[in-house]
Formats: structure tokens, C-alpha cells, sequence
């Protein structure tokens, strides 16, 4: 298991869920980065004492400083500064959870030191997959994903190489699964990021719930997994309990189960190959399962 560890994007959903499990597993945080939330980084600093802080809005990274002038945290500054935090030579795993293309570069670096990349920013895929895998292979890096349904795969193709026939990516459907196109017309984004299942930043809940995160995750599939559009089915799973399937050549189906928890996949992510115990909540398959009674007997 790594033991320190770098974290894009620490004041966002998985960047804080990620602080959670490492706290939880005695991890070393080597670096923090943030955009503008100067007070949570603050805190996270103060609580976790990396070696680097980097805030990409220059005016947030002067506010820092000075906030942290009682410690050793050396504070950068811009978004060039996220490649410093990626290749800072503590951290063996680097979480990158920014959003958006800003993580590209940052991604990148990290691979030719040869992290471990734990990725949940899948705008890095979608926008340079081919670029970014081949780059992986080359340089002899791993690449875990962090999304649920990618690591679903991921678990299911793991020991099976050249068996696989097709990906089974499932989605929840979003807060307006089933709303016909008149209901959707007054719709708020308030709305929007109230996801039945998940707790989630607001971007990838608003995408949620248009599916478009969807759209993003196959393409992401498609460069994780070396497949193309025709290998991958999408699946509307509301309950959120079977996070992906894979079917494989011989027709046999292996699908990865749990409850919708982001810190069980943040935790595998970082303690790939091994498993270690978690605080989530446990699988119960009798609030899940539909139960059948036998039908009465014929007079």
C-alpha cells in the first residue's frame, strides 16, 4: 500500500472524501491544490501539514501565505504550480480530482515520474486519452480509476486479460430519471444536484442529472479499457448498487456490488492491490432485492 500521497483538487467532493479515507488509513499527504477556497485549504493545511500548497488564483495563493506563515506549508501559485504538486517526490500516488482540462499537464508529469495515478478527473481521458495511456505504458505508471463504474471494471477485468466481450456501464439515471420533457421545463439547478443516490460536487451532479457525465464516462471507458464504441453498453441502474458489469467471452457476467459510498473506490484506488477495512456502510441485499413469495396453492 502507498503511504503519501498528492491530492488536485483537495477542496472539492473526492478531494475531501480522499482526506477522509487517508486520514482513516494513516496516509502521508505530501501536497494540496485548490483553485480559490482559501479557508478549506486553510484547514486542510493546518490539519494534514503538507509540504506544498498550490492555489491556482494568484490573489487565493497570496491570502494563504500569509494565513500560513506559522507553518512550514510553502504556499505556489497558478495553475503551472499543479505540475510541482504532482511531481513532488514524497507523494508515490497523486489523486487528481481538479476539474476540467486543468489536470492534463499535471496528469502527465506525474506519469513520466512514474506515479501512481489515481484519477477521477476524467475530462484528462476524454480530452487526451490516447495521448495519456500510451504515455502510461511507456513510462511504466498505473493508472486506477476512482469513478465507480470504471472501478467496477477495473475490479472484474482484473486476471482476465483477452477475455473480455463487452463493458456493462451503468448509470443511475440522475434526479429526473422517468420526467417526461414537459416536467423537465421548470426544473432549477437547485434541482439538479440533488442526486437520489450520490453526494457529489455540483458539476458532476448537474451532469448527472443531463446524463451528459455519462457520455463522459464511456468515452473514458473505451481509452481505460482499450475498447471501442461497439464494446460498451450503458445500462440505467436507479438503485446505484451494481456500479458496472463486464460480460465475458464464454457469455459468463461479473458485476462489482456495494452501497454508493465515493470512499469505498477512493480507498480501493490507493490501496490497490490490497484491500483494507473501511467505515462505509455494508451491502444489504434485503433493501435491495426484490422479495418473491410463493403463490398460494390451488384449491
Amino acid at each position: 500500500m502507498m503511504n503519501t500521497i498528492s491530492i488536485l483538487g483537495s477542496t472539492g467532493s473526492i478531494g475531501r472524501q480522499t482526506l477522509d479515507v487517508a486520514e482513516q488509513l494513516g496516509l502521508q499527504v505530501a501536497a494540496l491544490t485548490a483553485n480559490s477556497n482559501v479557508e478549506r485549504m486553510e484547514a486542510q493545511c493546518r490539519k494534514f501539514r503538507p509540504r506544498l500548497a498550490v492555489m491556482t488564483e494568484e490573489a487565493a495563493a497570496k491570502e494563504l501565505a500569509i494565513r500560513l506563515q506559522d507553518t512550514s506549508v510553502k504556499v505556489l501559485a497558478g495553475t503551472d504550480a499543479l505540475v510541482d504538486a504532482a511531481v513532488i517526490p514524497e507523494a508515490e500516488t497523486v489523486v487528481t480530482a481538479v476539474v476540467g482540462m486543468v489536470g492534463l499537464k499535471a496528469t502527465l508529469a506525474a506519469i513520466r515520474e512514474k506515479k501512481r495515478i489515481a484519477l477521477a478527473n476524467k475530462e484528462t481521458l476524454v480530452c487526451a486519452g490516447e495521448l495519456v495511456m500510451s504515455e502510461a505504458d511507456r513510462c511504466g505508471a498505473e493508472i486506477v480509476p476512482v469513478d465507480s463504474e470504471h472501478l467496477a471494471i477495473f475490479q472484474c477485468l482484473t486476471g482476465r486479460e483477452g477475455e473480455l466481450h463487452k463493458i456493462l456501464l451503468t448509470g443511475s439515471g440522475g434526479p429526473f430519471r422517468g420526467w417526461t420533457r414537459e416536467q423537465t421545463r421548470d426544473v432549477t439547478p437547485e434541482m439538479a444536484v440533488r442526486h437520489p443516490n450520490w453526494s457529489m460536487g455540483a458539476k458532476i451532479s448537474v451532469d448527472s442529472a443531463t446524463m451528459m457525465n455519462k457520455g463522459l464516462e464511456f468515452i473514458e471507458a473505451m481509452h481505460l479499457f482499450g475498447v471501442t464504441p461497439d464494446d460498451i453498453q450503458v445500462l440505467i441502474h436507479p438503485e446505484s448498487v451494481v456500479h458496472s458489469m463486464v460480460e465475458l467471452l464464454d457469455g459468463t457476467v461479473i458485476a462489482q456490488l456495494g452501497v454508493p459510498d465515493m470512499s469505498l473506490p477512493i480507498q480501493y484506488a490507493l490501496t490497490y492491490p490490497e484491500r483494507k477495512h473501511s467505515r462505509s456502510d455494508r451491502l444489504d441485499f434485503t433493501a435491495y432485492c426484490l422479495l418473491y413469495t410463493s403463490p398460494s396453492p390451488r384449491d
